[in-house]
């Protein structure tokens, strides 16, 4: 006789059916994203990605100190310093930690949005994640960048599902994400006051019976945090006071346009986020007060808001704007948009299907084009033997300089010098007072020792950032470094002891960010 099969029920034939669906759509998600975030894998560093890899190159154990020179805090300098001993440090290497972090931001943005606003807002913010511009560029940038986007992303969810929802299961998670957060860019403390800023608003909006315990576990969160960062804190004092090189000017009042530009992919794809996720956003509004997805997205929008007010007030003393940093504001926006679109029916999806097109265009050139120090090393490199002085006129562009004219050669023995005076440690800026000490910095006592120790025939590579456009050179730091610069030059083109041989490199390939030339001096006389 035969036995019939086991016959599995609608439901969890449903179910299972789902999740293939779900897990398909997870693949395909990340498939889309390493194609659009390996387009210019390798093809060009920067100024600040040469920071990354310098520190990222000093023994694991030191980095924290390091960094006192530096002003920044150190979880992504040691997990590169990780990556790059498993990996190699060639710049496709680096360059690929940051895509696998903005991979990862895809299976976080599903848990994000489904846990808070169900499945749809879930596979919306996946899918925003999979292909949003400004991930796309920082997924192709040895910075933290892609990092503290994906954390402020998970941090804003585990705390909205903590608090609003009073999932305390999520509280112990929120603690260590704020930590790592916090570990990872200083406008983590912007994240953290917009974060204070929603609990104030839920503990005024909650019932007395509810406070207590709202209280209670937010002592215990934020204090969890506060404690695993408390290591950090007297390195972060030593920074504030020693290291922040005014190298910005205090923001105005262009940032929406600013955050829609750079954030949101422009003009068109903001405004089908902002119609068709408005109206979403208005229909969850119209439910009563006690509804939780609006209570939800109002904390949302609370964090974002207070979040950029408080940077946008701070940076009016001490700059700390600008649209890299914003991308910390990134994850809990996106979030409040994919809940919106969710809500919008048919308008929504079709919002989506026009702001993932518009996201997903390639924007390869600016990418592929960050700086021409590359070229210059390639064409500087068979004309500099051993003992010979490399003299970078912008302090911060020294590390990466070092790091492809090592790559070259193969071998050390070149000397470094910026206008503060000789390199101690070729791989590290050292930011410490360096507006006062740029300021103190002459020719006579910080140029003229290092070229009376050069002996005849040694040879000096002058490199000369590029300032052509004299917007990004007004801030106080960028200025001086183009007055020290020009003068630098002047001093040594007039200086009889030395030959000019030429320029390098032999042609400008354009730099998107800051590029570089340099003059090639030999020493003919003492």
């Amino acid at each position: 006789m035969a036995v019939a099969a086991p016959r599995t029920s609608r439901g969890t034939a449903a179910r299972i059916d789902n999740r293939v669906a779900i897990g398909l759509f997870v693949v395909a998600a990340v498939a889309v994203s390493w194609f659009l975030r390996t387009r210019a894998l390798g093809a060009s560093l920067w100024m600040d990605e040469g920071l990354s890899v310098g520190i990222a190159s000093q023994p694991l154990d030191e980095i924290p100190t390091v960094l006192r020179q530096d002003g920044s805090p150190p979880l992504y300098y040691l997990l590169l310093g990780l990556w790059v001993r498993l990996i190699g440090n060639g710049p496709a290497e680096t360059q690929a930690l940051s895509v696998l972090i903005a991979v990862a931001s895809i299976p976080i943005g599903l848990w994000a949005g489904w846990s808070l606003f169900g499945r749809r807002a879930g596979i919306y913010l996946a899918a925003m994640c999979a292909v949003n511009p400004f991930l796309t560029t920082y997924a192709q940038e040895v910075r933290m960048y892609s990092l503290m986007l994906t954390l402020s992303l998970a941090t804003s969810a585990a705390f909205l599902n903590a608090f609003v929802l009073r999932r305390r299961a999520y509280l112990a998670p929120f603690a260590v994400l704020l930590a790592a957060m916090l570990y990872t860019h200083n406008w983590a403390l912007f994240v953290s006051i917009g974060l204070v800023t929603a609990l104030l608003w839920l503990l005024v909006e909650s019932a007395p019976s509810e406070r207590r315990a709202l209280v209670r576990d937010a002592g215990m969160t934020f204090g969890a945090a506060g404690v695993l960062y408390l290591p950090w804190l007297p390195t972060l004092l030593f920074q504030v006071q020693h290291t922040g090189a005014p190298w910005l000017n205090p923001p105005r009042l262009g940032a929406p346009v600013q955050i829609s530009k750079y954030l949101l992919g422009g003009g068109t794809a903001t405004c089908a986020l902002a119609l068709a996720g408005g109206s979403g956003i208005a229909e969850v509004f119209r439910r009563g007060r006690d509804d939780p997805e609006r209570r939800t997205l109002f904390a949302t929008a609370l964090v974002v808001v207070a979040m950029l007010a408080s940077a946008w007030l701070v940076s009016q003393v001490s700059p700390a704007w600008t649209t890299r940093y914003l991308g910390a504001s990134l994850g809990p926006l996106m979030l409040i948009f994919a809940a919106g679109l969710a809500r919008a029916g048919k308008l929504g999806i079709v919002a989506l299907c026009i702001v993932l097109a518009i996201w997903s265009l390639p924007r390869l050139y600016d990418l592929r084009n960050k700086s021409n120090a590359a070229d210059l090393a390639q064409a500087a490199v068979s004309q500099l033997r051993p003992g010979d002085l490399v003299i970078s006129l912008q302090p911060e562009q020294a590390p990466l300089l070092a790091y492809h004219l090592e790559t070259l050669r193969g071998e050390r023995g070149l000397r470094y010098a910026t206008p503060l005076g000789p390199v101690a440690n070729r791989f590290v800026m050292d930011w410490r007072d360096s507006q006062e000490r740029l300021e103190r910095a002459t020719v006579a006592k910080n140029l003229e020792p290092l070229l009376a120790s050069l002996p005849r025939r040694a040879r000096v590579l002058l490199v000369h950032p590029i300032t052509a456009r004299r917007d990004d050179w007004d801030a106080p730091w960028t200025a001086l470094v183009r007055r020290r610069a020009a003068q630098w030059g002047a001093a040594l083109a007039t200086d009889r002891r030395f030959r000019r041989l030429g320029t390098v490199p032999p042609f400008y390939r354009r730099a998107t960010r800051i590029g570089v030339r340099a003059v090639l001096y030999e020493k003919t006389g003492a």
